[in-house]
């Protein structure tokens, strides 16, 4: 059994079912933000625009936009319904860990508006490695396919 292997086992194994409903709110929580920045698509590429690390040609700034939006939300639904939450975990953990460093965590020492995405951020390295747990429906297909 590799690493990836254990991980996952124990994941499965010493996950608490309370666990489940920060999973649902957090997955609720970045389906509304993709659903939010789909409605307005200037703020977020005003965000990213903003930023002076790195210049982005219009177009690739547009294909970023796009794929933030689509990106939370099928990764919170994902995560909310608790069926593929590592790979919806995974998808998120790169747009979120840009979220917080867009935010300006390194210019203030106190940002309100930082800790959302951090406390995400930590929210969804734990839930790679945990999983979806007993409440999800990764849990109730693979007890069906176990029953038949």
């Amino acid at each position: 059994m590799n690493l990836v292997h254990k991980i996952e086992n124990w994941g499965d194994t010493h996950h608490p079912k309370i666990l489940d409903l920060v999973r649902i709110a957090l997955g609720v929580f970045l389906l509304l933000k993709g659903i939010a920045f789909m409605d307005n698509t200037a703020y977020l590429k005003s965000l990213i625009d903003d930023q002076n690390v790195i210049n982005l040609s219009p177009t690739l700034l547009m294909i970023l936009v796009y794929y933030v939006t689509f990106a939370h939300m099928v990764g919170g639904i994902l995560i909310a319904v608790g069926i593929l939450t590592r790979l919806g975990c995974i998808i998120q953990i790169p747009i979120v860990l840009g979220a917080v460093f867009l935010t300006g965590i390194f210019q203030e020492p106190i940002n309100a508006m930082a800790w959302p995405s951090i406390t995400a951020l930590i929210l969804l390295v734990l839930f790679l490695i945990l999983g979806s747990g007993p409440i999800s429906l990764d849990n109730y297909l693979s007890k069906d396919s176990r029953s038949v």
